[in-house]
């Protein structure tokens, strides 16, 4: 549910007190841990550390990004695949199907000259 237009957007006060006189060529990395912070033009360019509960990650601010919540750009789970002995098998045979496929493409060449 977004938040209401009458209350405006939520920055943290703490974060906008930290990008207070400084600009964002200059500025060092701004480490934050508030996720939930709404992205304002005036941070377009800013160098922001995200906390995802591990580690902060560094995120750019562009202009597209003006609206969204910080904590977007900062993923809290790590995805590493789905599969196990089918996946593997599935791999396999689309590496030796790339590998077939350059053969053909480097054959080609040579044939060619």
């Amino acid at each position: 549910m977004t938040r209401s237009l009458k209350k405006g957007p939520h920055i943290d006060p703490k974060l906008l007190k930290k990008l207070q006189g400084k600009s964002a060529s200059t500025a060092p990395l701004i480490k934050t841990w508030s996720r939930v912070s709404q992205i304002s033009p005036e941070m377009v360019g800013f160098l922001f550390g995200v906390y995802n509960g591990k580690t902060h990650i560094e995120v750019r601010v562009t202009e597209e990004m003006v609206g969204h919540r910080l904590g977007e750009f900062s993923p809290t789970k790590k995805f590493i695949r789905h599969g196990g002995k089918m996946q593997k098998e599935l791999e396999q045979k689309k590496k030796e199907g790339e590998i077939a496929a350059a053969k053909a493409a480097k054959g080609e060449t040579a044939a060619k000259k």
